[in-house]
């Protein structure tokens, strides 16, 4: 294929190098000739372990150019890749110029240049953008500078990630390919062109796309926080923190795993809460601030009000909530968000009824029995064994529980607004009317 590249920063440069070496025809193009320049003559424009050697083995292919004018790279080209760069403005927003310019000059070119023989050219962001940027700002810009006659112009988000210092590995070897797209063509394309990775490429929404790059980051920013946290509290009790996250990351089914990372509800349950607010107490009794971790509890407790919110926001004062312990195949009700939500619905004067398929009031004991009676005092008038009594004239039903019963009672009477806490009620439920996510 033949590929336009456009930004020779870090990003374009490495995906220049190692697409001319899969054996694609790249052309990169950028207004600064100092960046120009050093391909064109055999050399990287940043530094990068091995990108040196691989753009001169390009540049000697012939597979490998460089330029300042976008009609060179657009004759005749199957796709191009925007990798400019995405600064942040002053106030702390992306700075989408230099997309925008991009774009402007490919759609420019798109008059003056042959088109592919296909007839098909895809314009395609690889720099990290806000989600909605393909579909408002660039389809903005292609709106003002229509395709000519014979030219149809596909868009889609394939976010990178590249690490400095280590770029051609993670081309070479990435996490994943990820395209957002709505044009089938453009899939299809994007999968032959990264096609020698050998890694599956998803084609997925468009926002979706362009979400996973600012995940990703603000994960790894997390991560790098967390570490560094752990670190403050722990010394102050003589422990090396490098050999506690030594032994943390063997821990590939919590701890470094997907279990945790699916939207949902508040956590809670007997652990979490109470051992995170020892953590906290630690580092206060030792003068040692943990941001990270006092937000958690802070964005915890804002899940909660979050639903309340939006129960409050809709009509109606009949309130089903199904699933009452913190977590199902369980009656353990102690620091449960459903029960938290619970207390403030009815203290808001809401009628509730609750349906849990484990939870007996008879059944509980210590602690747990305790929690509940501080917090529903009257939970044996409001319990129900009986999903489809719960939903029976509810104006909206708040859903945690995931059982055959409670799903099967939800299809056949469902109620004007269900807010799904779980993510895991499937696909019928979804299409309800009324349906909403917690947080999708």
């Amino acid at each position: 294929m033949k590929v336009a590249v456009f930004g020779l920063g870090y990003v374009g440069s490495v995906t220049a190098a190692c697409l001319a070496a899969a054996g694609h025809e790249v052309w990169g193009v950028d207004v600064d000739t100092a960046k120009v320049g050093p391909i064109t003559e055999g050399h990287s424009p940043v530094v990068e372990p091995g990108l040196d050697e691989l753009v001169a083995a390009g540049v000697t292919s012939g597979r490998l150019h460089a330029t300042t004018d976008p009609r060179l790279a657009l004759e005749r080209a199957d796709v191009s890749l925007i990798c400019v760069g995405t600064p942040s403005t002053a106030a702390g927003s992306t700075d989408l110029t230099y997309i925008k310019r991009a774009v402007r000059d490919i759609a420019e070119a798109a008059h003056v240049v042959s088109p592919p023989e296909s007839g098909f050219h895809s314009i395609v962001i690889r720099s990290t953008v806000p989600p909605g940027t393909v579909d408002e700002v660039v389809a903005g810009v292609l709106a003002e500078l229509p395709a000519p006659a014979g030219l149809t112009i596909g868009t889609a988000m394939c976010p990178e990630f590249l690490r400095e210092g280590s770029g051609l590995a993670d081309f070479y070897e990435p996490p994943f390919v990820v395209v957002g797209t709505q044009y089938p063509t453009v899939g299809a394309q994007l999968t032959e062109l990264f096609g020698f990775l050998n890694v599956e490429v998803q084609v997925v929404d468009v926002r979706t796309a362009e979400a996973l790059k600012y995940a990703c980051n603000a994960f790894h920013a997390t991560k790098v926080s967390f570490a560094n946290e752990m670190g403050r509290i722990f010394r102050n009790y003589g422990v090396d923190s490098r050999e506690v996250m030594r032994l943390f990351v063997q821990d590939t089914s919590l701890n470094i795993s997907p279990y945790y990372l699916k939207p949902g509800f508040a956590f809670g349950g007997s652990c979490l809460p109470k051992d995170l607010r020892s953590v906290l107490h630690l580092a206060r009794v030792n003068d040692t601030e943990l941001p990270l971790l006092a937000g958690t509890l802070a964005t915890n407790e804002r899940t909660v009000s979050d639903v309340v919110d939006r129960v409050i926001a809709g009509p109606g004062r009949e309130v089903a909530l199904l699933g009452l312990s913190f977590k199902v195949s369980t009656d353990d009700l102690r620091e449960s968000p459903n029960v938290e939500l619970a207390e403030r619905l009815i203290g808001k004067g809401y009628n509730l009824r609750i349906y849990d398929a484990i939870v007996n009031p008879a059944r509980l004991v210590g602690a747990n029995l305790r929690h509940v009676e501080s917090k529903l005092p009257h939970l044996q008038r409001v319990l129900t064994d009986d999903p489809a009594a719960a939903l029976r004239g509810a104006d909206v039903a708040l859903v945690s529980a995931t059982d055959p019963a409670a799903v099967e009672a939800l299809l056949a009477t469902p109620p004007a607004r269900t807010i799904d806490l779980s993510g895991r009620l499937g696909a019928d439920v979804e299409a309800l009317p009324g349906y909403e996510g917690v947080g999708w």
